[in-house]
């Protein structure tokens, strides 16, 4: 018999800190986070991005009980299903997100009973239970890439009573036979938003997603899509999700831009005052990224506490390491390639603190229209004012 926290308890805890408000209290107590948590998952812990190891609810049912009913995100599974444990996987590719996340993005969704709502990501299906609760099953459809979660999720949406529609296919592609839709929600991160997604949107509709730059740094955006196609709104707080599949980014390893030559090769030797501490952040990570396009960190740690902070490009033409020492003012750079990637990161941190430091709620998105590249533009305080690109 299961002890200790349950959903009262946790409930309690999420409404205490203002992550669970009244308007939703009704939808968590009829769709237990319990009820959509697999029988085997790697508990996290609140605040961080670390998994546990393996709990199985029928060897521990009191860790799996306290570990479902804990104010932290759950693994679900590892590396698409290829490994099942013991210990933990290489990544993380599916979980059941902090109940604050959950219910942060809902909020933003602005969901009502009888919108036609599309969710990106199914996952284990707790999100598509709170969104049937509240915009009815009948109005809801659910998109999950992985055929074996989409199989789970669907029977745990039967067995609680609900019965949204479930599809397996590619979440960027949305699901049109349904369209259009009030709102649209993904549980995954992307890079840029799908046109799938703005154009199986009405007019008026909201998208809500967690959007994000190659280099790191991610936040949940709130789009309002416009009878022209487009689609502009806020950042409204961090996030931390798993990429949308069709979006995963493929690293190469450091030895392909070494050439297969010892460290530094051809990198050119310099010296900066930015320490690599003051850039690492994922705020600061962010703001940089939308600057510095198609690059990459890496850190190398070493057991004295320093590490060495490498730079990529996604070209696989230039890169740059910053070794940091604890206690030095000066740090070793060496950069090679068409681009200096340290430099450009230090440029993209001067005009973030020449703005005063902004966080991620200064920042905004358009999506569609005259913008560069890709159609999308970051831009602060206002859309008028586009965010400089110095990569």
């Amino acid at each position: 018999m299961a002890v200790g926290p349950g959903p009262e308890g946790l409930a309690a805890a999420l409404m205490e800190k203002g992550a669970l408000t009244s308007d939703w209290l009704s939808s968590y107590e009829a769709v237990p986070r319990h009820l959509f948590v697999p029988e085997v998952i790697w508990p996290g812990r609140g605040g961080g991005n670390q998994q546990d190891d393996r709990v199985m609810r029928g060897e521990c049912p009191e860790a799996w009980w306290a570990a479902v009913h804990r104010d932290a995100p759950i693994t679900t599974q590892w590396d698409d299903g290829e490994f099942a444990g013991p210990g933990r996987g290489r990544i993380p590719s599916s979980s059941s997100s902090m109940p604050p996340m959950v219910f942060s993005m809902l909020d933003a969704l602005s969901v009502e009973k009888g919108h036609r709502v599309l969710e990106i990501g199914t996952g284990t299906g707790w999100n598509a239970a709170l969104l049937s609760h509240r915009a009815g099953a009948e109005n809801v459809v659910t998109v999950e890439v992985d055929e074996g979660s989409a199989r789970d999720a669907r029977r745990r949406l039967e067995t609680a009573g609900f019965g949204p529609l479930t599809v397996v296919g590619d979440g960027g592609e949305g699901y049109a036979e349904g369209a259009p839709y009030d709102r649209v929600i993904a549980t995954c991160s992307i890079g840029s938003v799908p046109p799938a997604w703005v154009r199986q949107t009405k007019p008026g509709g909201i998208v809500v997603a967690p959007w994000g730059p190659v280099y790191g740094g991610e936040a949940v955006v709130r789009l309002f899509v416009a009878g022209d196609g487009t689609a502009a709104g806020r950042f409204v707080g961090s996030s931390a999700f798993m990429r949308l599949r069709a979006q995963r980014a493929v690293r190469v390893h450091v030895r392909k831009y070494l050439k297969g030559r010892e460290w530094p090769a051809d990198g050119v030797r310099g010296t900066t005052f930015l320490s690599p501490e003051v850039v690492g952040d994922w705020h600061v990570m962010f703001a940089i990224g939308v600057q510095v396009p198609n690059a990459f960190p890496w850190r190398e740690s070493y057991e004295d506490g320093s590490y060495t902070l490498w730079l990529r490009d996604t070209a696989v033409t230039s890169w740059a390491t910053v070794d940091y020492l604890p206690g030095r003012a000066e740090f070793e750079v060496y950069q090679s390639g068409p681009r200096r990637l340290w430099d450009e990161v230090a440029a993209a941190h001067r005009w973030w603190e020449g703005q005063g430091r902004p966080g991620f709620e200064r920042f905004g998105l358009t999506v569609g229209g005259d913008g560069d590249g890709d159609g999308e533009r970051v831009w602060l305080d206002s859309p008028d004012r586009p965010v400089p690109v110095v990569g």
